[in-house]
């Protein structure tokens, strides 16, 4: 056995704490009975964190190469009894997530111990690779000292909860559940906090303190809605892809609709992860309907019910829902921000510029104004002004992937006006689309722009292969004008559109 070095001896997780170094897991503080191959398994999962690991790295970590066993066997009966021992399950994950046909990912928040920062050893077999990324992904710890944390959660509990009239609603329709202990409250409580300030550190923590109050108490079902509502909007204000945070997802909200039926929240982020995630536009409007009917005072159901009929292109139903939302939570920057883009394709321009302008200048890091005002001004051929808002998003935002193609199709625009930029943007668009990170229909979009008619076509399939909830927009978005009178468009354009129906 040979040495290789981890960044900490002590990794906390919701109520657990590995001690790397003495190879002991601890659930509040008592030892959990832990084999040592599960607890080499925790290990590298710990080890790198937010990435797929493989079976074939598990093997190569867990066994030296004169060894001849069942490996996958060995692999997945050591992850069943690590899952087992962490109380997580397979379906609705926690901690570990499966990737078919690849391998297992770590998901769970978890913290460094500071006072335990020195590098220790951890046994692996000689031949196997030492894994060496930094346990800083996911590994946010609350930045607010305690007090002050204490009294900003009391200040939203006792003062943004009145707006929707959320607590006594749901306990009106008797779909409450309680939580099994206070600590699995403060934790939600925590989490609705760091969720509402939307931003990329904000919704981290808000997953941490949300996967706390799980572990604390499993049943506890507010708690599964706000793991689902983090992922539903960590691919629009991280660089989540879309593909991974709504099926995280929509497993959370459908965990929580499994626990309490009547929880209008519940059904609110199931039919948000239902119609944005995966396109079952039907049953997501039945899903909205739904959360509405359990409580007719949900403000974020009349919210995100009225982003889905925009995408409906049901523009006076849209300003009805949103008008709504904005009635029971006036203090919402989202709610605003959702009803510019809204007036925004309804053609009402002039006073959606208005109210997202003055939102950007209130709440400059706020990423949604930044982003709705870049499509409007690219849009309409405004490209400086295109330009100044897509650096601000990307600033806003903290994704470096999108900052490199500001600067990129930035510099196209320098050098060859608008030929050069939307060159640019496509070269970006495709890099990002090999690594995973674009989807195929932004892709058409800029085919399409360029006039690459073939490619554009090729990568609109791909699409709708692969179910892209951007499809919604296609009769509508103006990037596909030059393709209108293609037939094989055509087909695609009637296919979507039942779709969306």
């Amino acid at each position: 056995m040979g040495p290789t070095q981890a960044q900490s001896t002590l990794i906390r997780f919701g109520v657990f704490e590995a001690n790397l170094q003495g190879g002991e897991l601890r659930r509040n503080g008592a030892k959990v009975r832990l084999q040592e191959l599960p607890f080499r398994v925790l290990a590298l999962l710990l080890s790198r964190p937010g990435e797929v690991i493989s079976r074939d790295e598990f093997r190569q970590a867990l066994w030296p190469p004169d060894v001849f066993v069942d490996f996958d066997r060995g692999i997945s009966s050591a992850v069943k009894r690590l899952r087992d021992a962490l109380g997580d399950s397979p379906d609705n994950p926690i901690f570990i997530e499966t990737i078919e046909k690849r391998g297992y990912r770590w998901i769970g928040p978890m913290h460094v111990a500071a006072e335990t920062v020195a590098a220790v050893q951890i046994p692996v077999p000689v031949s196997a690779p030492a894994p060496s990324r930094s346990l800083g992904l996911r590994s946010l710890a609350f930045a607010l000292p305690l007090v002050v944390l204490g009294f900003a959660i009391w200040l939203w509990y006792s003062g943004s909860r009145h707006a929707s009239a959320k607590s006594a609603a749901m306990t009106a329709v008797g779909g409450t559940h309680k939580p099994a202990n206070p600590e699995a409250e403060e934790f939600y409580l925590k989490g609705r906090y760091f969720w509402n300030k939307r931003t990329p550190e904000s919704l981290n923590q808000a997953v941490d303190a949300f996967t706390q109050a799980i572990v604390h108490d499993p049943s506890y079902s507010e708690a599964y809605v706000g793991l689902a509502d983090c992922y539903n909007l960590l691919r629009e204000f991280s660089a989540m892809p879309e593909a991974e945070a709504y099926s995280r997802a929509y497993a959370a909200a459908q965990k929580a609709v499994e626990l309490d039926d009547q929880s209008s929240e519940a059904h609110a982020s199931l039919a948000f992860a239902m119609f944005f995630g995966r396109a079952e536009r039907a049953n997501g409007v039945k899903e909205f309907r739904r959360a509405i009917a359990l409580n007719p005072a949900n403000a974020q159901a009349h919210h995100w019910f009225a982003t889905a009929l925009m995408g409906l292109t049901r523009y006076d139903d849209a300003l009805a829902e949103i008008e709504q939302a904005r009635k029971l939570d006036p203090n919402s920057s989202s709610i605003l921000a959702d009803k510019g883009e809204i007036l925004l394709l309804a053609g009402h321009t002039d006073e959606a510029v208005q109210l997202l302008t003055q939102l950007e200048t209130s709440e400059p890091g706020f990423v949604s104004p930044h982003r709705y005002l870049k499509y409007h001004y690219f849009n309409t051929g405004n490209y400086p002004n295109y330009l100044a808002e897509f650096k601000q998003e990307a600033v806003a935002a903290h994704d470096e992937a999108m900052q490199a193609m500001e600067k990129a199709v930035a510099a196209g625009y320098t050098k060859s006006g608008k030929r050069g930029l939307l060159e640019a943007l496509l070269a970006e668009q495709l890099r990002l689309y090999e690594r995973g990170k674009s989807l195929a229909y932004q892709v058409a979009e800029s085919e399409a722009l360029v006039g690459n008619k073939a490619e554009a076509l090729r990568y609109l399939d791909a699409a709708m292969k692969s179910h892209d909830g951007l499809l919604m927009y296609l009769n509508v978005d103006p990037a596909f004008a030059g393709l209108r009178d293609d037939p094989v468009f055509q087909q695609m354009a009637a296919k979507a559109e039942q779709t969306a129906r």
